[in-house]
């Protein structure tokens, strides 16, 4: 395995927590502790999937959402929202592009390991299903003529 995943958190120790399973897991792992680092090692680096909590210093994870999503070099890169913000913001958030909505609260130390590299290799799954399909032009849909 040599995908490599970016952990954005301002929590020194979740951040290291997630590294550690993450990394024991067979992924690469980046870390950033503020949006701002992390929007700069997504574009230098472009991981294949980042985890995202979404209140951080300098740049919020929603700002660092429409930043990436609108650019394309990392538009494509799965996003996975680990907040402790309630779920009541997972409908906002996966139509702004986060591949998946993790509550911090709803996660313990080795449930919360599990279901986030459960998490990580869904997305993993998800973009190389959708890397295979054929594109689908606007003419396929039916809008140019």
């Amino acid at each position: 395995m040599n995908e490599t995943v970016l952990l954005i958190d301002d929590s020194k120790f979740l951040r290291r927590a997630n590294e550690l399973a993450v990394s024991r897991s067979g992924y690469r792992v980046l870390v950033a502790a503020d949006g701002d680092e992390g929007l700069r090692l997504a574009r230098e680096k472009v991981p294949d999937v980042i985890v995202l909590d979404i209140m951080l210093p300098k740049l919020s994870g929603e700002h660092m959402i429409e930043a990436l999503k609108a650019d394309p070099n990392t538009m494509q890169i799965p996003i996975i929202v680990l907040s402790s913000l309630p779920q009541s913001n997972e409908a906002k958030l996966k139509i702004a592009g986060a591949a998946a909505y993790l509550e911090k609260s709803k996660l313990g130390i080795e449930a919360g390991s599990t279901i986030l590299i459960r998490a990580i290799e869904s997305a993993l799954r998800e973009r190389s299903q959708n890397a295979r399909e054929p594109a689908v032009t606007a003419s396929d849909r039916g809008v140019i003529r």
